[in-house]
């Protein structure tokens, strides 16, 4: 008897295991079941960008058969479970895709089991049909589900809320996929590509210059130290201090044996290019040591140098108002879609602050109507500025609108001198109060040059011909002897976005400029060179990438427009 009730024990067990192998295979089938796209692959996708970015807005696809790969962005089911409408977007649109998913679809069991969710991975294979639904003139039909990759929703770190931009860093790893650096990430594209056009299209020779350097090219110090000495110090110190004396670094034993850095330049190198195959440009990253962590500074950043044979200061003056307007205007036809996005955030990121600002304001009214209590000084009376006028911010005008403008539009042009009289004259006519007194010989902070371009020209403004006593050693001496022919060119919201010269060209007052700069000139033999046999009047630029990103996106705050950004204290990833 125990012997048969061990035999059935035994049969039932293996009725259960045949049983959840019989659903498993169920299960599958589900997906694949003779389907006229059983057979279809990866390799057989349409992207999103093929089908939403035609003129028509893809009604020239209806009933066309598709594959999409993407993630999902939203599921929403309706019809008491009968259907459900998936949003999908693969990263090439900016705009996502609707999916309508019928209960009878193979693959619909995912969405049963809330397999297919937020940022899960599918492959959607159906039919384009016309829409019934607002916004949108066409959507797919599916006609089978494919589950590429789970995600756990309860536990996703982009749930579909709002997210502050601190938080969106910390998540570095996932904040591609969030809408707003989405379409930052493509407005740079756009941006990239178009100054790849720009300088191709005036037959500009692409040069890659080296990001290891043993010179300072801007003179200023700041620079990171490339060593290999540390490695080697760890059990004997003395191989980095062999002379505990003096203290000086032995580089003797450092893989370069000699002080190398990563670079804050190209320049330089580009100029060796410049004379030989006549206008060149350099794209590429570049590094500052500098301890600052304000929203218009990262230590690591893209810079685009174009250097230009034969021209003049004039000439290079007129070669970067054009790539600005150029590239701004390349931007806005590539991505309306991303534009438009970025348009409103601002607009809604404004108005949060205005509010912040208000309560700020008001919290301060109330504080200075507040008698000081027993024993503390008495509250100085804030003097009331005079005749002040009120000017519009470039950020009242929407994004797009103003972008359109300075692509559109003739930059003013002023003298450095020129630029201080003006300055002067609205301290002295209209009462304005700068932190720092417009005198000949300062270097104009991002206050002068806002209120050039924002307020007195209104417009981009190119300022040049600006003292020596802070500019490069490579900048050509005017006849004056007091100013170089340099030029920066001041946007609306942002002050500096371009800086340039014309570079000296002459042996013997090139060589007295380094040796005023405190620079040895035996370092910079190679670069005097270039003066020796065939020297030429030429000029170039270098503009921040990073800060003409900011600019044609509207985000505050530099760390938003470069993919893995670097301060002080954060090298992630």
């Amino acid at each position: 008897t125990r012997r048969a009730m061990s035999t059935v024990e035994e049969l039932q067990a293996k009725l259960a295991q045949v049983e959840k192998e019989r659903d498993e295979i169920k299960q599958q089938l589900a997906v694949v079941k003779s389907t006229p796209y059983s057979s279809w692959t990866l390799k057989q996708r349409t992207s999103v960008n093929d089908i939403l970015s035609r003129k028509d807005d893809g009604v020239g696809l209806v009933g066309n058969t598709v594959g999409v790969a993407g993630w999902i962005r939203t599921v929403r089911t309706g019809g008491k479970g009968a259907f459900a409408f998936l949003k999908v977007n693969d990263g090439s649109f900016f705009d996502s895709l609707q999916v309508f998913v019928t209960s009878d679809t193979p693959g619909f069991n995912f969405i049963e089991d809330k397999s297919v969710t937020t940022s899960s991975s599918v492959y959607v294979i159906g039919k384009v049909v016309k829409s019934v639904g607002k916004g949108q003139k066409i959507e797919v039909k599916a006609e089978e589900l494919r589950l590429l990759g789970v995600s756990d929703a309860a536990k996703y770190p982009l749930a579909k809320k709002a997210h502050t931009l601190e938080y969106l860093r910390s998540i570095g790893h996932l904040r591609p996929r969030s809408s707003l650096i989405t379409a930052v990430s493509h407005v740079r594209n756009a941006l990239a590509f178009g100054t790849h056009l720009f300088f191709q299209n005036k037959n500009y020779q692409y040069v890659h210059t080296p990001l290891l350097t043993a010179s300072d090219c801007e003179g200023a110090g700041e620079m990171f130290q490339v060593t290999t000495l540390l490695s080697g110090a760890k059990d004997d110190p003395t191989k980095i201090y062999p002379d505990k004396n003096t203290g000086k670094i032995d580089y003797s034993n450092d893989f370069f044996k000699r002080p190398a850095f990563l670079t804050v330049s190209g320049q330089l190198n580009a100029e060796i290019y410049a004379t030989a195959l006549g206008s060149v440009y350099t794209f590429g990253p570049t590094f500052r040591a500098e301890d600052s962590h304000t929203a218009r500074h990262l230590a690591e950043f893209w810079m685009i140098e174009p250097e230009i044979a034969f021209a003049n200061l004039d000439e290079n003056m007129g070669i970067a108002e054009a790539y600005v307007r150029f590239v701004l205007q390349y931007a806005l036809d590539r991505y309306p879609a991303e534009m438009e996005f970025l348009e409103d955030y601002e607009k809604k990121y404004l108005a949060e602050r205005k509010k912040e600002l208000k309560a700020l304001e008001k919290a301060e009214r109330q504080k200075k109507m507040q008698k000081p209590k027993e024993g503390e000084a008495p509250r100085p009376k804030v003097a009331k500025k005079k005749n002040v006028k009120k000017v519009k911010s470039f950020q009242d005008t929407p994004l797009r609108e103003r972008l359109s403008a300075i692509a559109n539009s003739e930059f003013a042009r002023v003298t450095y001198t020129d630029a201080i009289e003006i300055l002067k004259k609205e301290v002295e006519e209209n009462g304005r109060e700068f932190e720092e007194a417009p005198e000949w010989g300062i270097d104009l902070g991002s206050e002068h040059e806002r209120f050039l371009a924002e307020e007195h020209y209104q417009r981009p403004t190119i300022v040049y011909n600006y003292p020596k006593g802070f500019k490069a050693f490579y900048m050509r001496l005017n006849d004056d002897n007091k100013t170089v022919g340099a030029m920066d060119v001041l946007v609306p919201g942002i002050g500096e976005l371009i800086g340039g010269s014309e570079r000296e060209e002459r042996l013997d007052v090139l060589e007295s400029r380094l040796t005023e700069s405190g620079l040895d000139p035996e370092v910079y033999s190679w670069y005097l060179d270039l003066r020796r046999y065939g020297t030429v009047t030429h000029s170039g630029f270098g503009l921040g990438f990073e800060r003409l990103v900011q600019y044609a996106t509207g985000m505050e705050n530099i760390r938003e427009v470069i993919p893995f950004p670097r301060w002080p204290g954060h090298c992630d990833f």
